[in-house]
């Protein structure tokens, strides 16, 4: 198992794809995109397979997330999700996508074994996506969330970030539209991950904010921590439920003590936390010829030096110079 000192057993792997994007949302990346991973610094198709097949064989990682950058952007996404849930035993697989492209194949996602997906949308507004994104393409996002809740990838979980002057008042209609289109909302605190150092933490919108104002046109009951176990979101049953809304509140209510997550870059690399500065490299011991058993004894190694918290509060905390994009959400 991946167990650290303070007694947290790591059992969901997120797994980067590709630190590559299609859109240029504003609190990720700048206008002009990053410096691409070169291509033979990505994990191959193979490593990917290998590494997930390590970490649930021998590790005892039960659930699986493909993140990105936009994972929809590797070709070989269904191939890699097929060869996965074949593995023994099977891991639950979920993808965070911003949605783009989810329309052509959503179908084929589901009958590889992809069980369900995250998909980013922060505007019901068209003028306000392009603002945020910086492309044309919120109709794509509109129908790829069609298109996944049609082939079965459900529950459909949207991601919603606030930011000032742009979409903070948009909270509760988005709540209405998810409620009425099935979907599950859940809001998530702008973190410090943006490759420009611009994040101000006067200036975010907090849970506390979000909260405020969806209980002027909802009423909201807490689901409980005893149901949470290690999720990341908050949860409210949503005028008596059944539908609910969450909450990812990773820097005012951070959920450190109960995090569950072990990281895996698109280039290979251990991360023990989204804002982690160490990395351990597993994709250096794949290449050098190191067998299963060498390559589970380094992860466990990185994992067991796991810090007891993200820090973002401490007044030595240091923003990763990683990007989101190559971390993974």
């Amino acid at each position: 198992m991946l167990l650290d000192t303070y007694g947290r057993v790591a059992t969901d792997l997120r797994v980067s794809l590709t630190d590559r994007c299609n859109l240029r949302c504003t609190y990720c990346m700048p206008e002009e995109g990053l410096q691409w991973l070169a291509k033979p610094e990505l994990l191959t198709d193979d490593e990917i397979v290998r590494l997930v097949g390590i970490a649930v064989t021998e590790l005892g990682v039960t659930e699986v997330r493909f993140t990105g950058g936009e994972p929809l952007l590797r070709p070989g996404l269904t191939g890699i999700v097929e060869r996965c849930a074949a593995l023994t035993p099977r891991p639950r697989m979920s993808l965070t996508t911003n949605g783009i492209g989810l329309e052509r194949t959503a179908a084929a996602l589901r009958a590889a074994g992809l069980d369900r997906v995250n998909v980013s949308l922060d505007t019901l507004s068209a003028e306000t996506f392009q603002r945020m994104t910086r492309r044309k393409r919120h109709a794509d996002v509109l129908r790829g969330l069609a298109a996944a809740r049609a082939a079965g990838l459900t529950p459909v979980k949207v991601n919603a970030v606030l930011m000032p002057g742009l979409n903070d008042q948009e909270a509760p209609d988005l709540l209405a539209w998810a409620l009425d289109e099935g979907y599950e909302l859940r809001f998530i605190e702008q973190m410090p991950l943006d490759p420009q150092h611009g994040w101000q933490r006067d200036g975010m919108i907090t849970a506390g904010d979000i909260l405020a104002s969806l209980r002027a046109r909802f009423r909201l009951t807490p689901e409980g921590e005893d149901k949470r176990g290690s999720a990341p979101a908050e949860r409210w049953l949503v005028d008596g439920g059944p539908q609910r809304v969450g909450v990812i509140a990773s820097v005012t209510r951070p959920f450190c003590r109960t995090c569950n997550r072990t990281r895996l870059t698109a280039d290979g690399q251990v991360r023990t936390c989204l804002f982690a500065e160490e990395e351990s490299d597993l994709r250096g011991a794949l290449r050098a010829g190191g067998t299963d058993a060498e390559v589970a004894e380094l992860w466990r190694k990185a994992m067991w030096g796991k810090k007891a918290g993200a820090g973002i509060d401490d007044p030595s905390f240091v923003q990763p110079q990683r990007p989101m994009s190559a971390i993974g959400g």
